[in-house]
């Protein structure tokens, strides 16, 4: 069977220009999983691809097979993912070993060495999403490969969730830092020759940011910041697991104040219940500083996007939260253009048509039972 005919496309996507790229947000599984698949099948001399959570369901299965065909064909495959996050079949890793690609599972759970390294590996995760072909078609976002990311008609739990489609300079920037943590991770070494990272030459409409073990920690937090301070206009924040650090808070409260519109969509459904009850705690701070919140409702939410006065945009893995932000390995594009930003924002007002508003009149009604579940679980916030 085609590798694509599983996903097939069901509509397809528009392509941007920023700069020296072509662009593409992809909505889902419906629009990134073909799309992905289809790069894959077109590979002539490289795939990485580096996942949160790989499994061996219906989707790993398929991801496996098209990955395993292009080894067979010569291509130098790496694949990376978290040993915490996923859960994959030995059968599935010795097929694809079989066929010549490489694996390598991030930080796998050993209680041997110094205790500061055993903390380490525990609490820090490779939580980015990528794939990058030829050095030259890119992707990055919200999905994991799996099926929870399928539409439900292909038998998945069709999360909303985005991903961007990068051809560019930006997809050299994606390898490189693949690379970089492939080559940290104790990987398979790579043929110098067949990629392009060392000879990366970035374009500044598309800046990819990391947080990495020992680069870049504070990279994704501090672009924020500095975009939600500049902000005079409008804010619109996607993000499932909402506990922002305390001065994020604080800048989108005075973003507020200045008259700034300020929307934030989280997670009404979501698969960490948890976390959603201790966002709701710092729902009060936000409604009386003058933001808009809107919660969720139906399939669960996963998109990780902002877009700020219709030209700063960025779509990535990096939850608001406290592994996010400070201890997980990340990746996020932050992207400059008008054309891009109206795009995203179109995508944003048809995700609030899904959502329920949350008002500061109901906010104050809403039981004490529920005020004491989020502040309880507010407390937890640095292990959620």
């Amino acid at each position: 069977m085609n590798p694509t005919d599983l996903f097939p496309q069901r509509r397809p996507f528009a392509e941007i220009t920023v700069g020296s790229h072509k662009l593409a947000l992809l909505k889902d599984g419906r629009q990134a999983f073909p799309a992905m698949l289809a790069a894959i099948a077109q590979a002539k001399r490289t795939i990485c691809i580096e996942t949160y959570i790989l499994r061996s369901d219906r989707v790993g299965t398929q991801f496996a097979e098209a990955l395993a065909a292009r080894a067979r064909d010569g291509v130098e495959v790496n694949l990376l993912y978290d040993a915490w996050g996923s859960s994959v079949a030995s059968g599935m890793l010795d097929r694809l070993h079989r066929a010549g690609a490489r694996t390598l599972a991030f930080h796998p759970l050993r209680f041997t060495g110094k205790r500061r390294e055993i903390i380490g590996r525990l609490t820090r995760r490779d939580h980015k999403k990528t794939l990058i072909v030829d050095s030259s078609v890119g992707f990055t976002g919200g999905l994991n490969i799996a099926d929870d990311y399928a539409p439900w008609e292909d038998g998945g739990a069709d999360f909303r969730d985005t991903h961007l489609r990068i051809e560019g300079p930006a997809a050299t920037e994606l390898e490189y830092f693949f690379l970089r943590t492939w080559r940290r991770g104790g990987g398979a070494p790579v043929d110098v020759m067949r990629y392009g990272g060392d000879r990366r030459s970035p374009d500044p409409g598309v800046h990819v940011l990391t947080s990495e073990e020992r680069h870049g920690r504070h990279s994704i937090r501090l672009a924020y910041l500095g975009a939600i301070r500049a902000a005079r206009e409008r804010i619109f924040i996607t993000n499932p697991y909402f506990l922002p650090t305390i001065r994020i808070l604080r800048e989108l409260g005075e973003a507020a104040k200045r008259g700034v519109d300020v929307r934030i969509m989280v997670a009404g459904t979501t698969d960490v219940p948890a976390v959603l009850y201790a966002s709701r705690s710092i729902y009060e701070i936000l409604l009386k500083a003058g933001a808009r919140l809107f919660e969720w409702r139906g399939r669960v939410l996963h998109a990780k996007t902002a877009t700020i006065d219709g030209l700063w945009s960025t779509v990535g893995s990096s939850n608001l939260d406290y592994q996010s932000l400070r201890m997980n390995l990340e990746i996020n594009a932050i992207i400059k253009g008008r054309e891009f930003a109206a795009s995203l924002e179109q995508m944003f007002e048809e995700d609030f048509a899904h959502c329920e508003e949350i008002t500061s009149e109901r906010w104050l009604k809403r039981p004490l039972w529920m005020k004491a579940a989020s502040w309880a679980a507010y407390l937890m916030r640095d292990w959620m």
